[in-house]
Formats: structure tokens, C-alpha cells, sequence
């Protein structure tokens, strides 16, 4: 993990007054899985569109897989993988036939399609359930399967935007396989979320709070730092501080 896939230097992003994402600068690197942490509205989709090319920043700079997010915004979608806050596949769409329409969108043949489609829909259990409306699948097999078609295409970099918020523990445990499994491929997962107990899962983290980047290393370290028994109690830290101002 030595090649750095995402760098960013004071990056910010202002809404009027509003400071969204305030010069946070880090870096991550190949295979890595990333772990971008903060309570809701701490700015961690802010930035994660920042860096998709999706929202241009007020000021700092940043590169993913060595594309620039000011001027090669197209060849940064091209080289990553996305899965939103909200589901974000077509639920008036069956499971093959969403695999179908974004393989095509990814640019895939449809040889490719069609290898990847048998694949995937053995590897996620779906075989009976192929031609069934996605929009009639239970929470936890949208969210992988959607997972599963944002990497269709092998990109270097999977952005994770709360791929587990309302899914039940046991389904949380399995989409973490998931990125496992895509980390051992060597996809780097970029992952955001408010749950502190996934913290554990990502070789290194970020922690936010208030649109400012407040700690960066790996958990056991953070917990060590803080004298913290769990990512918990190294948030309430981190949060108590910000209070103070520190």
C-alpha cells in the first residue's frame, strides 16, 4: 500500500458562510480500505463529492487515481466506482437487467456483461431472484448488490457513501465482506459512515467534526491515544474538545 491513489491539501468547500469541509488534507493509499468518519452533517459527503468530480471545491487541491478534481473530472468518474447515501440503482428495473444497463454505462462488452452478470448473481445469491423487480428485494440486497455493480468494472477507487445506514447488523456484517473481498483485489474502498464500531473494519480512519478533520491513523492507534476502550469514546473525545476549541 505504498502507491497513493487519493491526495488532498487544505481542500474546502464553502456554502456562502457555511465552511462544509474545512482545508482537510490526507492522503490514502492503494488497496487500503479508508474510513471517513463523523456524525451526520460533520461534512463527510461534502467531501466524498469533492473528490468524485461531483461538486468543485471552493479552494485546496486533490487528486484521485492521478486525475486532478478541477480539470479532469471525466477521467476521475471513469477510474472510480460510486454508491450513494440513497439507493442508486433502477428499482422499476430487474436485478439482471440493472446489471446490464450500467456494465454498459461502465463502457463493458457484452461478453463482459454477460460473464460478470453470471458471476455476480451466483456470488450474491440472487439466481432465483434475477428477474425479479430490484424495487422488491429486502434493504440489505439492494445495498449489495448495488455495491457490486458500482466495482462491475474493476475501478481503482470505490466510494462508499453510508452503505450500511438502516440495515441490520447481521446484513452490515456481510457487506463488509463484501468490501473485503474488493480491498483483496486491490479496489481502494473509501467508506463513510457514522456507525464508530465499522471503524474497526478499515485499516486506517479519518474522524470529522464540524467540517474539520480532528484525527487520522489506524484504530488501534486512535485508542491508544485516547486511552479509549472503543472508537466511541474516542469520538466523544474528539467532540468534547471541538466544544472547548480545541
Amino acid at each position: 500500500m505504498n502507491d497513493i491513489v487519493i491526495k488532498t491539501d487544505k481542500l474546502t468547500k464553502r456554502f456562502g458562510d457555511f465552511v462544509a469541509t474545512d482545508a482537510i488534507t490526507f492522503e490514502v493509499y492503494a488497496g487500503e480500505i479508508f474510513g471517513f468518519l463523523g456524525a451526520n452533517g460533520a461534512g463527510k459527503t461534502t467531501a466524498m463529492r469533492m473528490l468524485c468530480g461531483l461538486l468543485t471545491p471552493s479552494s485546496g487541491e486533490a487528486s484521485i487515481a492521478g486525475f486532478d478534481v478541477y480539470k479532469q473530472t471525466e477521467q476521475i468518474k471513469k477510474n472510480i466506482g460510486y454508491m450513494s447515501q440513497k439507493f442508486s440503482l433502477y428499482e422499476d428495473l430487474t436485478v439482471r437487467e440493472n446489471i446490464t444497463f450500467f456494465g454498459g454505462i461502465y463502457g463493458l462488452s457484452d461478453a463482459q456483461i454477460d460473464e460478470k452478470s453470471e458471476v455476480l448473481i451466483r456470488q450474491l445469491g440472487l439466481d432465483q431472484e434475477a428477474k425479479k423487480l430490484v424495487g422488491s428485494l429486502p434493504l440489505g440486497w439492494k445495498q449489495k448488490l448495488a455495491f457490486s455493480v458500482a466495482i462491475l468494472h474493476e475501478p481503482k477507487i470505490v466510494f462508499l457513501d453510508e452503505p450500511t445506514g438502516g440495515v441490520d447488523p447481521v446484513t452490515r456484517r456481510q457487506f463488509w465482506d463484501l468490501i473485503y473481498d474488493a480491498a483483496g483485489r486491490g479496489i481502494t474502498v473509501f467508506v463513510t459512515t457514522h456507525y464508530m464500531d465499522e471503524a474497526e473494519y478499515c485499516n486506517r480512519i479519518s474522524m470529522m467534526v464540524d467540517g474539520v478533520m480532528k484525527a487520522l491513523d489506524t484504530p488501534t492507534n486512535l485508542k491508544k491515544q485516547f486511552s479509549a476502550e472503543s472508537m466511541d469514546e474516542v469520538f466523544y473525545e474528539l467532540a468534547r474538545g471541538a466544544v472547548r476549541g480545541e
